[in-house]
């Protein structure tokens, strides 16, 4: 029987020893495991969503944070001279209760914390900490770098900056306690700008993009990406409406909100399967 190049009737011991060797070489060269798994794909899925609900919603609001508390909506609007801060009704969009920024501040993601409202904004390298009943400004909190979104995990903020790079802070202080870079396919995702923790996963809408990615938040790593294209029919586009930009998740009836910079709609979209969605 032939062995490589040698010519013999039976492996002899030499020969089986050849073979072993020359076999782990090729797992090492390789870095394969005998028996191992093939890796999984690191393509995200692409997943629709399905509109159960449409809702006013003010055309004049450059939505630039927005949450859903105890029945109410709180949006944060920008726009230099225009920013706001905004307790909204959710079924008729009527503003209910609002406060207007300085006129040279210029409102972004807004969080709730231990009954505050937390508010970045975008160039002043400061967040506005109100009261969330009164609306008094309690205090205010330097960072560094433009502000774009703000969420919370239950136990840090999490900001972007329209960079890759998510900074996870102590609430009272901004003290950086970790930053994740977020990653699709292996490559940095750049734009990242409103954020909101759904179900354990981060979602976050990208500037100029009509869908949402929606992120591992230990590792960064987009998993999947949910299209919300078409939300505003061609005329409602072409008028003053901009960017998809604003989610807002219902934790106890698990409603996901989404609406954009001077839409006139706020959107109740169906949920996807997430238990589908890897990690």
């Amino acid at each position: 029987m032939k062995y490589g190049f040698l010519f013999v009737d039976k492996p002899t011991p030499i020969v089986k020893r050849i073979c072993c060797i020359f076999i782990v070489l090729l797992l090492l060269l390789f870095r394969v495991e005998p028996g191992a798994a093939q890796a999984p794909s690191d393509d995200p899925m692409h997943l629709e969503t399905e509109v159960l609900n449409i809702y006013p919603h003010d055309s004049d609001a450059f939505t630039q944070g927005l949450i859903y508390l105890d029945g109410f909506l709180y949006e944060s609007t920008g726009r230099l001279g225009h920013s706001t801060l905004r307790k909204v009704q959710l079924e008729t969009g009527k503003v209910l209760q609002s406060h207007f920024l300085d006129e040279d501040l210029f409102g972004e993601g807004l969080a709730a914390w231990n009954g505050r409202l937390i508010q970045l904004t975008l160039f002043a390298e400061q967040a506005y900490v109100y009261d969330r009943e009164t609306y008094d400004l309690l205090e205010v909190i330097p960072y560094d770098g433009e502000g774009w979104g703000l969420a919370t995990d239950g136990d840090f903020l999490v900001m972007s900056d329209g960079s890759p790079v998510l900074r996870y802070l102590q609430p009272e202080t901004f003290e950086v306690v970790r930053q994740v870079t977020v990653t699709d396919q292996g490559e940095p995702l750049e734009r990242l700008n409103e954020l909101e923790m759904v179900e354990g996963f981060l979602f976050t809408n990208v500037l100029f993009e009509d869908r949402i990615a929606i992120i591992d938040p230990a590792s960064g790593v987009v998993t999947a990406w949910l299209n919300l294209e078409g939300l505003l029919a061609p005329g409602e586009e072409s008028r003053r409406a901009d960017v998809l930009n604003g989610i807002a998740y219902d934790q106890e009836q698990k409603r996901l909100f989404v609406t954009g910079k001077l839409w006139p709609k706020l959107f109740e979209v169906r949920i996807p399967d997430l238990s589908r969605v890897g990690r």
